[in-house]
């Protein structure tokens, strides 16, 4: 799973094996480890929740929760629907964009990049 955070923005993009554990568990995770210690983690996840009727995140400590509620989920992992997206209320009166897409290939070969799990483009062929 990808994490793009900027400004008062995050994404989340997730591979083909990720739609479908999330399709299956109801949740993905992974992690950035900045050092040696369990607190020198940034975890990132995304739920399927069965209580929300809203999409909305959480962040405790270490841990960044998009939480998707079950209807929005169940439609995107079963559709060719690229992605998502909701603002979230925060802090200062301020807004959060949250954004979730499915991973799709690189219209341009890029070295070293492993494009396997990745979606296919529906843009792939058609001229920049």
């Amino acid at each position: 799973m990808k994490l793009r955070l900027r400004g008062n923005s995050l994404r989340l993009r997730l591979s083909v094996s990720e739609v479908e554990r999330l399709r299956g568990t109801g949740e993905v995770s992974d992690a950035i480890i900045f050092g040696p210690g369990m607190s020198d983690r940034l975890v990132y996840a995304i739920e399927i929740d069965g209580e929300s009727d809203s999409l909305r995140t959480r962040f405790d400590g270490n841990r960044i929760t998009v939480k998707v509620p079950h209807g929005i989920a169940r439609e995107w992992v079963d559709s060719d629907s690229v992605g998502f997206a909701a603002d979230q209320d925060a802090n200062g009166g301020g807004r959060l964009k949250i954004l979730v897409e499915k991973d799709l290939a690189c219209l341009k070969i890029r070295p070293g990049e492993d494009e396997s799990d990745s979606f296919p483009n529906p843009e792939a062929g058609v001229a920049c």
